[in-house]
């Protein structure tokens, strides 16, 4: 109920452009159009910009390559974990159930990514 003022301003909004809009259109329909298409050329003109510019920096790549490698990873550990015995089905002694549970367990749901290896650090010979 607090917002019910906001959002008749913006319903009104919206109504006054779209009188605008039709009424523009209905008298002069050939500057309307290509008011609409120079804005549009000028829109997709900004927005291949920005990409170009922001777009390939190393440090989204390096993003991109940690965000994929973590799926395949998450994947792989979901498949590995799936197929667990209840601890009903689980027979022998308790003492091997915790001399298995102590050992460490390989990182193999971890996966290296490719990084700044080219780069050396500059180091006095003496």
């Amino acid at each position: 109920m607090k917002n019910r003022t906001s959002f008749y301003f913006v319903a009104g909004l919206i109504g006054l452009a779209i009188i605008g809009i039709v009424s523009r259109f209905i008298s002069n329909p050939t500057s309307f159009l290509t008011n609409i298409f120079v804005f549009l050329i000028i829109g997709f003109g900004i927005f291949f910009l920005v990409r170009r510019f922001y777009g390939a920096s190393p440090q989204r790549r390096e993003q991109t390559a940690f965000k994929k490698a973590a799926k395949r990873s998450k994947k792989r550990f979901q498949q590995k974990d799936a197929p667990k015995p209840s601890s009903k089905s689980i027979s022998g002694n308790v003492s091997t159930f915790r001399r298995t549970a102590n050992k460490a367990k390989s990182a193999a749901h971890l996966t290296v990514i490719e990084g700044k290896k080219g780069k050396k650090k500059k180091r006095a010979s003496f």
